[in-house]
């Protein structure tokens, strides 16, 4: 499952995507997004929950459509509804500018009507911020380009001759094509944490606290419980903002917020008090959290305390088109087409 969905990153990596970062004349202008989204909730009448999407906005906008929270213009019709979208909005499919595009005027459309967007910051969000770009497809490059985008690229690697003055620059030339397709220029712009794509995911949440329930894109490890979630949510922030912070940060550890699998993937009987301290620290009933997976419907893990609500909904996946609903009633799964209670193994 870690060859699907990525590798914390190692010495190695950290220090190419410094490169990177620094080619691009990115981290000079690293700012503060200075906007960051309220963390904790209370009193929220109904509250839907959604996988990784990765690239597929016609799952999205699928699933979204079946719980009600767009109509058939793709508008927001959700009321006072919360929407939580657990992250993983790049990478692997085609769509990630139009996913993240609908996803902002939804956010502001759900202001207006009473209700909310709240989009978590995942692993792969926060790769395409600090210029980890292995998993994304041809077509996301392709998004950006423009008919300027030639004489843009020409440029940069202009940039990068004068300042790396290889020894073979034809080599170079051809290995540089080849990694660098038309578009590149404007996407790596784009998820600056100035350029409209990073600022927006930087400044949104690794954690949420709506009513009793606390929502992560990966999983809540012992290293990160012991933290508040205001604390973790700086602490993923700090790290995307200054590179040389990255290594083993709560962005990029592999018991971080943004990476940890042990509640999707160890077995109850070995992670039962390690939840429920979790859910006593955070004063909450159960945590719903995504990043691994299940190809299935959603289904419940500790008699409901933990819920994985990534279906591997996207073609990229092939899984069910399914989403979390949490209201008075209860908890409910929209995978049959209609909402349907949440079954829970022990």
């Amino acid at each position: 499952m870690e060859a699907e969905c990525g590798l914390p990153l190692g010495r190695v990596m950290i220090r190419s995507v410094r490169r990177i970062v620094t080619g691009i004349a990115l981290a000079a202008a690293l700012a503060s997004p200075g906007f960051a989204q309220r963390d904790t909730y209370s009193n929220v009448e109904r509250i839907v929950a959604v996988g990784d999407i990765h690239g597929d906005l016609a799952a999205m906008k699928q699933v979204l459509s079946m719980a009600g929270l767009i109509d058939s213009a793709g508008k927001w019709s959700g009321g006072k509804t919360h929407l939580v979208q657990i992250g993983d909005l790049p990478d692997r499919g085609p769509d990630t500018r139009a996913v993240i595009e609908t996803l902002m005027d939804l956010e502001k459309q759900a202001k207006k009507a009473g209700g909310a967007v709240h989009v978590l910051i995942g692993n792969h969000d926060a790769m395409n911020i600090y210029g980890d770009l292995r998993y994304v497809s041809p077509p996301e490059f392709a998004a950006f380009a423009t008919p300027g985008s030639r004489k843009m690229r020409d440029q940069y690697y202009k940039n990068l001759v004068e300042r790396q003055r290889p020894a073979d620059e034809a080599a170079f030339r051809a290995k540089f094509e080849k990694e660098t397709p038309l578009g590149w220029v404007e996407h790596r712009r784009a998820w600056s944490l100035n350029g409209p794509f990073g600022k927006w995911t930087a400044g949104h949440n690794a954690v949420l606290k709506i009513n009793d329930t606390l929502f992560v894109h990966a999983g809540i490890s012992p290293r990160v419980a012991g933290s508040t979630i205001a604390d973790i949510n700086r602490g993923v922030r700090a790290a995307l903002e200054d590179p040389s912070t990255l290594e083993g940060s709560l962005a990029t550890a592999e018991d971080g917020p943004l990476w940890y699998r042990g509640l999707a993937t160890e077995p109850a009987d070995a992670i039962g008090s390690q939840v429920d301290e979790a859910l006593k620290a955070y004063g909450v009933s159960r945590i719903v959290f995504g990043h691994t997976p299940t190809r299935a419907p959603i289904v419940g893990r500790l008699g409901g305390r933990l819920i994985d609500v990534d279906t591997g909904l996207s073609r990229s996946y092939g899984g069910p088109k399914d989403c979390l609903i949490l209201d008075s009633k209860g908890a409910f799964t929209m995978a049959s087409g209609s909402p349907a209670p949440l079954s829970s193994q022990p």
